[in-house]
């Protein structure tokens, strides 16, 4: 799904389907070996029932095993991870706020829409507000998703690599109308963007949604 639509996709996916990987494994491993004991040790095969012991071997292995893939799996989730708290000095920087049920973005020279519009190739940092209750910014094509608590400000950032339009709504039950909270990235061109925010300078149109450029 939009495979390379922002920098952080690559690193996610990679930890995604690693994790996916491993727990495929073990499901299909655990599950052979449940139903090779089944059969290997029904009442017909195994009439009398033994009792087994421990052993040591056995302990220290499904012991050590698991807790490597454990710290694998944390690696490749901090490596996606902690590159998502540090925006670049040089990023564009965006107001987001979110209210039951709509979406406001602000910029630096005052404009506000209820789509966010961002050039291609450019850091863009948003400042997550809510001004009411919990909602959780999501871009599924970018692989970021942030919460919105009110009384506490929260940001986001990411590099979108492809031009086009993308979805962006709420993960967070916020009340009856959830499920319309929602709106679009529009990803521009440099020379696009810059002549759409040039345009929508305009003092006259800073209050109200402006409209598409394309």
């Amino acid at each position: 799904m939009y495979s390379g639509a922002s920098n952080f996709v690559n690193a996610t996916d990679t930890a995604f389907f690693f994790i996916i990987g491993i727990s495929v494994i073990f499901l299909v491993g655990i599950t052979g070996t449940l139903l090779w004991f089944i059969i290997r040790y029904n009442k017909k095969r195994n009439p009398v029932a033994t009792q087994i012991h421990g052993s040591n071997t056995l302990e220290i292995v499904w012991t050590v095993i698991p807790t490597i893939l454990v710290l694998v799996m944390f690696f490749y989730g901090w490596a996606g991870y902690s590159p998502m708290r540090n925006a670049p000095e040089e990023a564009m920087k965006v107001k987001a706020t979110a209210r039951m049920w709509s979406w406001m973005f602000e910029y630096p020279n005052g404009i506000k829409t209820d789509t966010l519009y961002v050039p291609v190739d450019k850091p863009v940092a948003l400042d997550l507000i809510s001004l009411d209750v919990i909602h959780s910014f999501y871009i599924p094509a970018f692989r970021i998703k942030e919460d919105m608590v009110p009384g506490r400000g929260n940001k986001m950032w990411f590099i979108p690599k492809i031009e086009g339009n993308y979805e962006l709504f709420c993960t967070e039950y916020c009340g009856l109308s959830h499920s319309y909270m929602f709106t679009e990235v529009k990803v521009l061109s440099k020379p696009d963007f810059d002549a759409w925010y040039a345009k929508m300078a305009d003092t006259t149109r800073k209050s109200v949604p402006v409209s598409d450029p394309v």
